[in-house]
């Protein structure tokens, strides 16, 4: 799992590092953009927020190992969901899941799996 903050770049991240570099001229709306599509599972969090750390939580106990960035408060109406108050906000293979809540109902109704099956985050076992 890597964390950062979407205005900082990352010096000590691994592989993935060249996707979370800044275009200077990209704007903050772009840049998520651009993130969401380049990773299978995102989760988009404040700093203050408790929820983001359970939903990693989740994730990882089923073998995913999430991007997460940071935003600061005035970058979460940047957000492309319904509800621009929503963090964590959670997007998998680029489709917004939304917070917490929808996170463990996907998960309790057994559609998380095949979902993260589905665009490579987890591979199928069975």
């Amino acid at each position: 799992m890597m964390s950062t903050n979407l205005n900082s770049p990352s010096s000590s991240s691994t592989s993935s590092s060249s996707s979370l570099s800044m275009d200077l001229d990209e704007s903050t709306e772009t840049r998520i953009q651009r993130l969401i599509s380049e990773h299978p599972v995102i989760i988009f969090t404040r700093s203050s927020c408790c929820m983001c750390h359970v939903m990693k939580n989740l994730l990882s106990t089923i073998g995913v190992h999430p991007t997460v960035i940071q935003l600061d408060d005035n970058e979460i109406p940047s957000l492309p969901t319904s509800d621009h108050t929503l963090a964590p906000a959670a997007f998998i293979g680029g489709i917004c899941i939304g917070g917490l809540e929808s996170l463990v109902a996907l998960h309790v109704t057994g559609h998380l799996v095949p979902k993260l099956v589905q665009v490579g985050a987890l591979w199928n076992s069975i």
